[in-house]
């Protein structure tokens, strides 16, 4: 069983015996290939949370009604990615054993791949739901596969074509362009296409893993992220392509690449705070 965290994300704080989700951090930005500090992310998340009420208007729902524990961040090595990646896979391991579902804080973008690992083993039919201002399916980075530029083609390698489905993307090589159009479900630049792609994979009722890159926003909205792309979404179109997503068989979930630092006015994180409020109660049944 684990311990409870000193200080929880917003009305996180159930038994962990009686959640049905669970959230914990994953403070690594090790392979950041511009701007560090998603280190510092979940923890400002949670601090930061606190300025919001439990209750969502969007939703009609309330935090402090469902059951949500929070386990605080892992230690991670910062020199060793594929140790980091395995604490990851070894916490989101514990989480589905005990029959909940994890909800990963990053941290850069590469730690999706030690959960979505983890949860392709209880799922092998797993399916990947991606929002991202970049198509992160680069074969490697400056000769490096687990960087956050490669964890959707290191995710490709466990699962293959049809199963990633990529939506607001913006920025990557002409080859990973290429390369998405041939081998996944592709979606550039917004969220057409989502309804459809959500459809399917309900009827399908596949098991689904939904990471969302917070640089997926505009940066004129949400600054704080280590690359920033223009171009992107906003807050109530985001807000209402999670919630078209919970409509889907999702058994996993993270939200990643946060920077505090780089926004000072607090904004960016605050946002954060919102997308994961809006999250967990897509998620709690």
């Amino acid at each position: 069983m684990l311990a409870p965290n000193v200080e929880t994300f917003l009305a996180c704080d159930a038994p962990y015996k009686k959640a049905q989700i669970v959230l914990f951090g994953a403070p690594f930005d090790s392979t950041t290939s511009y701007r560090p500090g998603t280190r510092f992310g979940p923890s400002a998340i949670r601090h930061e949370s606190f300025g919001l009420e439990t209750y969502s208007p969007y939703q009609d729902k309330d935090l402090e009604d469902y059951a949500v524990f929070d386990s605080g961040d892992l230690e991670l090595p910062f020199g060793s990615p594929r140790r980091a990646l395995d604490a990851i896979r070894k916490r989101t391991e514990t989480i589905l054993r005990d029959g909940k579902l994890p909800l990963l804080l990053g941290g850069e973008h590469l730690v999706t791949l030690g959960a979505f690992e983890a949860v392709l083993e209880k799922y092998p039919d797993l399916h990947l739901i991606h929002f991202d201002a970049h198509t992160d399916l680069r074969e490697d980075y400056l000769g490096e596969p687990l960087s956050h530029a490669c964890v959707i083609r290191r995710c490709y390698d466990l699962i293959g074509d049809g199963r990633i489905h990529q939506f607001c993307i913006r920025s990557g090589l002409k080859e990973e362009f290429s390369f998405a159009r041939t081998h996944t479900d592709f979606h550039p630049f917004g969220f057409d296409g989502l309804k459809e792609t959500v459809d399917r994979l309900k009827e399908e009722g596949v098991p689904i893993y939904f990471t969302i890159d917070l640089d997926c926003l505009d940066p004129a909205a949400f600054p704080g992220t280590g690359t920033p792309e223009s171009g992107g979404v906003w807050f109530p179109g985001l807000l209402q392509a999670i919630l078209m997503v919970a409509k889907t068989r999702v058994v996993a979930s993270d939200v990643n690449e946060l920077s505090p630092h780089l926004d000072a006015s607090g904004a960016s994180t605050a946002l954060a705070c919102k997308v994961v409020r809006e999250l967990l109660l897509t998620l709690v049944k």
